[in-house]
């Protein structure tokens, strides 16, 4: 009897996961959906969010080359970073990049999307992700979430972080 209450309670779960994993991909293309067609208040939003996305894609750059100096003027003072193995600020995050510690040698953007609330975007960023860390390459999936904050007519990041997707890579 307990063996088959166990079963019911597995096939039960099972069928939540399942039906809740469903809404969360339809609602994430919803999500999706919306790119850059939020509202801003720094003009035409189509051209700040190409501005986001160009930036986002320079800072993977940047990180792949290691290039601090750059990603140093990127980085805003109080950003955070919140990766697989914990969370840091500004310095950390530079010092892991130039030490190698982490190498982010590629990220293969799949989709991307900005959304403005005022003078912040946040960027999504659907990736694989091929680093080296502690000398051994690893791929994985990402979403990554980029915020942006933009003071003075220039933008900087605010916040990077990393969840890793359940999707295998592409």
């Amino acid at each position: 009897m307990k063996a088959i209450n166990k079963h019911n309670w597995l096939k039960t779960s099972l069928v939540v996961f399942i039906v809740g994993l469903g809404l969360m991909l339809v609602d994430g293309q919803a999500g999706f959906a919306q790119t850059t067609n939020a509202g801003t208040s720094s003009g035409n939003s189509s051209i700040a969010g190409q501005e986001i996305l160009d930036l986002s894609k320079d800072k993977w750059q940047w990180m792949s080359d290691k290039n601090v100096e750059k990603l140093n003027a990127l980085f805003n003072e109080k950003s955070v970073f919140v990766h697989m193995g914990g969370s840091w600020g500004k310095s950390r995050e530079l010092d892991v990049i130039k030490s190698g510690n982490i190498w982010y040698k590629k990220a293969t953007v799949h989709s991307a999307s900005v959304n403005f609330i005022g003078s912040t975007a946040i960027l999504l960023n659907d990736i694989d992700l091929v680093a080296v860390v502690g000398g051994n390459e690893v791929i994985n999936p990402f979403m990554v979430t980029e915020v942006y904050v933009k003071e003075n007519g220039k933008w900087t990041m605010g916040s990077l972080s990393f969840s890793k997707l359940a999707r295998p890579v592409k």
